[in-house]
C-alpha cells in the first residue's frame, strides 16, 4: 500500500538519474536562435563560396587536359597538396565569415542571458555551470567546424574521387588528421574568443564591437610594432598571425613569419585558458545585488 502522507512538506527519497548531453537543448536553441537572425541564412551561405571554389579547383587540377585554355602555369597554381588546404583553412576570408556569423548568432549567447537574467534559470535546474558552458560553446563550435572541417575534409575527398586512387592519401597519409586537430584548434579559439566578449557585456551590441575591434586591433597592433622595431616577433600580437602560424606547423609548411610556431601555438592556448576561467567567474547562480 502507498504511504499516506500528512499535508506538507516532505523530504523526497527518491534518487536522480543524471542525464548525457544535457547540455545539447541549449546547443539546439542556440542554432535555431542563429539562423532566426535577420540575414544570418543569407550570410552562412555565403560563407561556402570559398569551399566551392576550392572544389572547383580540386576538380580541375585532375582535369587539365580539358582545360587546355588554362593549362599554362595551372600545374603551380592548382596544385592540390598540404598547403592547399592550409591555404583555405587559414583564409582571411574564413575567419572574416566566422566572425561575422558569430556576431550575428553568437554575440548574444550569454550577454542576453545577462541582460535577462536568465542565468539563475539555467542553474536552479538539474545543470551544472559546466553543461551551461558545454551547451553555449556547442553553438560556436557547430558553425566554426561547418566552415572548416566539413569542408576540408569534403575537398579531401573530392580529390581522392577525382584522382581515382589513393595515391593522395599515401602520399600524405598525416594529412586528415592535420585537417581534424586544426579545425579542433579553430572551434576551440573562436569559443572561447566569442563567449568571453559575449560574458563581458549585456548588450549585444557592445559585444559584436568587442569581437571586431580586438580581432582587427590586434593586427594593427602587429603592424604598427612591425614599422617600429622591424621585429617578426611582432606578429605574437596579431590573432590572425597566430592562428595562419599554428596552421602552417599543423600542415608542415613554411611559416608566414620567422617566429617559432610554438609560440603562436601556446600564446592560443593560453588565452583560452584564461578564458575558461574569465568565463567561468562570470556564470554564477547567485547575482550579487550591490
Amino acid at each position: 500500500m502507498a504511504e499516506v502522507r500528512e499535508k506538507g512538506y516532505h523530504h523526497w527519497d527518491g534518487q536522480l538519474q543524471e542525464k548525457s548531453w544535457v547540455f545539447w537543448p541549449i546547443t539546439r536553441t542556440g542554432i535555431k536562435l542563429a539562423f532566426q537572425r535577420k540575414r544570418f541564412k543569407f550570410l552562412f551561405a555565403c560563407s561556402f563560396i570559398p569551399a566551392i571554389s576550392f572544389a572547383v579547383g580540386v576538380y580541375i587540377s585532375e582535369r587539365l587536359e580539358d582545360f587546355k585554355f588554362m593549362a599554362q602555369g595551372a600545374e603551380r597554381t592548382l596544385q592540390v597538396n598540404p598547403a592547399f588546404f592550409k591555404t583555405y583553412l587559414s583564409m582571411d576570408f574564413i575567419f572574416f565569415m566566422i566572425l561575422l556569423l558569430m556576431a550575428l548568432g553568437g554575440a548574444g549567447l550569454i550577454a542576453d542571458d545577462f541582460r535577462h537574467k536568465a542565468i539563475q534559470l539555467y542553474l536552479a535546474r538539474p545543470l551544472t555551470r559546466l553543461d551551461y558552458l558545454l551547451g553555449k560553446a556547442g553553438v560556436v563550435m557547430f558553425f566554426v567546424g561547418l566552415l572548416t572541417l566539413v569542408p576540408a575534409v569534403v575537398l579531401l575527398l573530392l580529390k581522392l574521387l577525382f584522382s581515382g586512387s589513393f595515391r593522395f592519401f599515401l602520399d600524405y597519409p598525416w594529412l586528415l588528421l592535420s585537417i581534424i586537430f586544426y579545425s579542433a584548434f579553430l572551434m576551440l579559439f573562436f569559443t572561447c574568443f566569442v563567449l568571453l566578449a559575449s560574458s563581458l557585456s549585456r548588450n549585444r551590441n557592445y559585444v559584436i564591437a568587442l569581437i571586431f575591434a580586438t580581432y582587427y586591433l590586434s593586427e594593427i597592433a602587429r603592424g604598427i610594432f612591425y614599422v617600429i622595431f622591424r621585429s617578426p616577433y611582432s606578429a605574437l600580437l596579431s590573432i590572425p598571425a597566430n592562428l595562419q602560424q599554428v596552421a602552417a606547423a599543423f600542415f608542415q609548411v613554411k611559416t608566414p613569419y620567422a617566429v617559432p610556431w610554438h609560440f603562436s601555438f601556446l600564446i592560443i592556448l593560453s588565452f583560452c585558458l584564461l578564458s575558461y576561467f574569465l568565463i567561468k567567474g562570470k556564470v554564477r547562480g547567485v547575482e550579487v545585488i550591490r
